[in-house]
């Protein structure tokens, strides 16, 4: 066997070894007596281990794929450390009614974070942009943030705090337009990357966004094996996840459901993107 090979050959057991692994690399090894033998790992990149700090806001109301998804990714981080942040440690329930208990609250998470991403929701997202504590968090925190994202409306609460000021960003494509109310241009992709600010759109968006930013922090193998172990190969039943694919009845459907709850938040937009203005 050739000495590259042999380097081959020594780069895909460690993948493969990784892939066994990762469900469980950013968390602590397990005790001697909890019953779990401890993952081994053979000789791997010395980059693949990291010491990213990570925070997912949470708030009444979200949606919860907005912030499962991406978790999911950045948790197969080897090294890294994830915190679920919200007003208190209270449980908070998500839209769908999924409950998630914070793991610190905004006044002892962690700072000089490696990424910030918010969710979005909808009535949720509506009363966070109008919840002064909720929008000074994302601002500290972004502010000393390597990467500042969102999915789906969690960018109206970026725009919100004053963050997408100057940036192309996306949303859900129904709260898409009210960009511009927050100084942002809307711009086209399943994520948006401006700088340091990366925007997806909506829900199932955030799983894209998050693999992608898990390459760069890695490396594509590294990557590829996170999106292997979550078998992440969407096949979807009908072809109608984009406006300009599904049924047109459907989208005037959903358009017109949501008129209403638009024009709420673009009155929200305004008045929070003011105060920020104003800070």
């Amino acid at each position: 066997m050739s000495e590259i090979d042999r380097r081959q050959f020594g780069d895909g057991v460690a993948a493969f070894a990784m892939l066994l692994a990762s469900g469980a690399l950013a968390a602590p090894s397990p005790s001697p007596d909890d019953g779990r033998a401890p993952h081994k790992m053979p000789d791997m990149p010395a980059y693949w281990r990291g010491k990213e700090k990570v925070a997912f806001l949470i708030y009444p109301g979200f949606t919860a794929l907005d912030m499962v998804g991406p978790q999911y990714m950045f948790a197969n981080l080897m090294g890294a450390t994830i915190e679920i942040v919200g007003k208190s440690r209270d449980p908070i329930r998500s839209d769908t009614g999924v409950v998630f208990t914070p793991s610190a609250k905004f006044e002892d998470a962690a700072s000089n974070l490696d990424i910030l991403c918010v969710p979005g929701g909808s009535a949720g997202t509506l009363a966070a942009m109008r919840d002064e504590e909720t929008l000074a968090y994302i601002r500290a925190a972004g502010h000393g943030a390597r990467y500042v994202t969102s999915v789906c409306t969690g960018s109206m609460l970026l725009g919100s705090a004053g963050m997408l000021d100057g940036y192309r960003a996306t949303s859900h494509w129904v709260t898409k337009p009210l960009l511009p109310v927050f100084g942002a241009t809307p711009a086209e992709g399943r994520f948006v990357r401006d700088r340091n600010r990366i925007t997806a759109e909506g829900v199932t968006a955030g799983l894209d966004f998050a693999l992608a930013l898990v390459a760069e922090l890695r490396d594509r193998k590294y990557a590829e094996g996170v999106q292997l172990l979550a078998q992440y190969a969407p096949a979807p039943p009908f072809n109608a996840g984009e406006p300009g694919t599904a049924p047109a009845a459907v989208t005037t459907m959903l358009d017109t459901m949501f008129a209403g709850f638009k024009e709420e938040m673009r009155a929200a937009a305004a008045a929070a993107y003011t105060r920020s203005k104003g800070l």
